[in-house]
């Protein structure tokens, strides 16, 4: 299979949306399948992954219209002949927004067969940067271009129940992978956490992920005036000088990846995400991987990922007596390797084989109804 995958988001960025067509990648190269990559240009994209061609499209930032560190691509004929030159079987969109709705309507031209993944809550953003008017406009635009493809996945019911409110049929539940050799209980650093702990003393409770004011991380600053908490902060982001001064006591690791990521959610005594407007949240899912277990807000994807009192708490985490309670709870709990355990198992057979088999699935269905269709 050829398979075009048009994503809004790429390398050297590194977000939910570029770990998921890398995966993707890895997965179809694996399998023997082709693919090209199609992406928004910008400084330090490569011009090949997984030894598939990155090709660009010319963009332009959009920072000062939404606050999401996303490059704007232009449509132009360029698409259209990367598409007629390549032939794919099938276009791949990753988070489709202006790149991607573009791709939607050619590949309904041309007759090549669509699917989009929804990652990304644009709306969601806009409301929490008060932009009332542009979360109304933009769900209705998302919900549009996943109406012009074959088949929309989204990550978590919750996110799916977002989509079909704005009539977008043909939506399937597919959720993310995650390492699980990687992200482990027994990663856990022992001279990290007595330090952080101060020999035991402090309850360690921390942060991953972009650090952005959408992210709601200064929520965490109640937590981190209590002389009996450590909060551990690991991102960068346009908000880390800010957070800084909101939350002096804090540790700020600054971006972490790979066995040194993996030491710190296993270092961590409680995971909090803040956030309300995830449609996902893979660090909630690496950190219980970790055997830590995750706070989470009721709203967005995280919520479908943590079972409330069982692997973590699912409360109003914008609220300071919730969020405050939470963590008094677990630290009063005599079970806290017990639900430790929990985390782990809850998402122990979502490894990205099992998740990119599905993906699999999902290309080979939609090929094979658009050649019958073709044929009838």
């Amino acid at each position: 299979m050829k398979v075009a995958v048009v994503t809004e988001s790429f390398l050297p960025q590194v977000n939910g949306v570029t770990n998921s067509v890398l995966r993707i990648l890895e997965t179809l190269r694996a399998t023997g399948h082709e693919a090209m990559v199609i992406a928004p240009e910008g400084e330090g994209v490569p011009n090949e992954y997984s030894g598939f061609r990155v090709k660009t499209i010319p963009s332009i930032p959009i920072q000062n219209l939404l606050p999401v560190g996303l490059p704007l691509a232009l449509p132009t004929r360029k698409l259209e002949y990367l598409f007629d030159g390549y032939a794919p079987d099938l276009i791949h969109l990753a988070s489709p927004f202006a790149l991607g709705s573009f791709s939607a309507k050619l590949g309904k031209k041309m007759g090549i067969p669509t699917l989009s993944v929804y990652q990304t809550d644009l709306a969601g953003f806009a409301s929490h940067y008060g932009l009332t008017i542009a979360n109304s406009s933009l769900r209705k635009i998302v919900g549009k271009i996943h109406s012009n493809t074959d088949r929309t996945l989204a990550p978590s019911r919750w996110a799916c129940n977002e989509l079909r409110e704005q009539g977008v049929e043909n939506v399937y539940l597919w959720r993310r992978g995650v390492k699980i050799q990687l992200f482990r209980p027994d990663a856990k650093n022992a001279e990290i956490y007595k330090k952080w702990s101060s020999n035991g003393r402090k309850l360690v409770v921390g942060y991953v992920g972009r650090l952005a004011n959408e992210k709601r991380i200064y929520d965490l600053r109640f937590l981190a005036r209590d002389s009996n908490i450590q909060v551990v902060i690991t991102g960068d982001g346009p908000a880390r000088e800010k957070l800084e001064r909101q939350m002096p006591n804090a540790i700020f690791t600054g971006f972490k990846s790979g066995e040194e990521l993996a030491e710190i959610y296993a270092s961590l005594d409680l995971f909090i995400h803040p956030g309300p407007n995830e449609t996902f949240c893979q660090s909630v899912q690496e950190a219980l991987a970790s055997g830590t277990p995750c706070i989470v807000p009721p709203t967005g994807g995280p919520s479908d990922l943590v079972t409330h009192g069982i692997t973590g708490y699912v409360i109003n985490t914008h609220r300071p007596d919730e969020l405050e309670a939470a963590v008094l709870h677990y630290r009063l709990r005599s079970d806290k390797e017990e639900m430790s355990f929990n985390a782990r198992t809850s998402v122990e057979s979502r490894t990205w084989e099992k998740v990119n088999a599905q993906l699999m699935n999902h290309y080979t269905e939609i090929t094979t109804r658009k050649v019958e269709g073709s044929v009838a």
